[in-house]
């Protein structure tokens, strides 16, 4: 029953790095890289809506950060132009029908605290040409729009700039990311928001007291702008016990966001790490636990890539969720989110 509703269902991922791999290829081999190493495993998983997050390593900021931005947003353009029959590159809800309707999987271009705008708030309107639909303004450290939960010490909320990214990208028709923001500026930008939030890839912090996830208080203010909440499945964000990190402690979270978020507003940013990272970093080199914050070992037994989220489907029938509500969780609701408010200005 489990497969037949997973494969019934609009399942959308709002967050997997694998621009970061395949940027890493010639430029001629991004497309057939992409077709060959990431295609199957998103075929199998079932995904329908995959946003591709454009992620600038430090080794890039702040002098190389816009090429890097501008290369990565390239190599997508790529993947979808040399993959026509398999994906297409999206600007608003219309297009996500039509590529769901014709079989293909709907891309979303997303920046990941767009460290190559920085103040310059002029370009998003250039990024905006280019395809991109998402953004947040800040990792795990500072940035001059606002600083990321790793700064959380400070209480900081959005600088003058960070305000002004806001109100421009609610302009234009980019939804605004507040996964990574510090709790001072998610509190800020659940104050001046006027169009709704996504949280690409958070989990809740009453299960897991982590400063990358989001309190019951975050939620229902996420939840109160219309927007969705998705759900991270990296091991560090579900629990500090290890043997708490499985599939059915992303179901834990999921039923914890449904709790106090309501039904319509969660969704699924799984944040696949691990071949990710094994695709970008050398097996002689040391060191990526002290970049990425997380323990790069550690894995969810049974999901750790998307070939196997339909185990996912499962595990939420065997909880006892309803039908319905399944199909909103694994992608109605960000495709809902996505068909009101991607590409649209205001």
């Amino acid at each position: 029953m489990s497969l037949e509703l997973h494969a019934r269902a609009v399942v959308a991922d709002t967050h997997n790095d694998l621009l970061m791999a395949v940027v890493e290829r010639p430029p001629e081999r991004w497309a057939s890289f992409f077709r060959e190493r990431w295609l199957p495993q998103l075929r199998t998983g079932g995904v329908d809506i995959q946003v591709l997050p454009v992620f600038v390593d430090d080794q890039f900021r702040p002098e190389g950060a816009l090429r890097r931005t501008l290369r990565m947003v390239e190599c997508a353009h790529a993947i979808a132009e040399g993959n026509p029959d398999h994906v297409r590159l999206c600007l608003n809800g219309n297009d996500i029908d039509a590529a769901l309707a014709e079989g293909r999987i709907a891309l979303v271009l997303a920046l990941e605290s767009a460290p190559g705008v920085d103040a310059d708030l002029e370009l998003f309107r250039t990024l905006y040409r280019l395809g991109v639909r998402v953004a947040s303004i800040a990792h795990w450290g500072r940035s001059p729009l606002g600083d990321g939960s790793g700064e959380d010490a400070t209480g900081s909320r959005l600088t003058h700039a960070g305000v002004r990214a806001l109100h421009e990208m609610e302009r234009l028709g980019i939804v605004f990311d507040i996964s990574h923001l510090g709790a001072g500026g998610v509190a800020h930008v659940l104050e001046i928001a006027t169009r709704p939030l996504l949280a690409s890839h958070s989990a809740a912090r009453a299960l897991c007291d982590h400063h990358r996830n989001l309190t019951d208080d975050q939620l229902r203010g996420v939840a109160g702008t219309g927007g969705v909440v998705c759900v991270n499945f990296v091991p560090d964000f579900l629990s500090t016990e290890r043997e708490k990190q499985t599939i059915d402690g992303i179901v834990d979270h999921i039923e914890h966001i449904v709790g106090v978020a309501g039904i319509d507003h969660v969704g699924i940013g799984p944040d696949f790490l691990r071949e990710v990272l094994a695709d970008i970093v050398p097996p002689c080199c040391e060191g990526v636990d002290a970049l990425t914050g997380l323990d790069s070992g550690t894995t969810l037994p049974g999901l750790d890539g998307p070939a196997e989220l339909p185990a996912l489907t499962q595990a939420l029938v065997k909880r006892g969720f309803g039908e319905s509500d399944i199909l909103a969780i694994l992608g109605g609701n960000v495709r809902r989110l996505f068909g009101a408010e991607l590409g649209r200005p205001r």
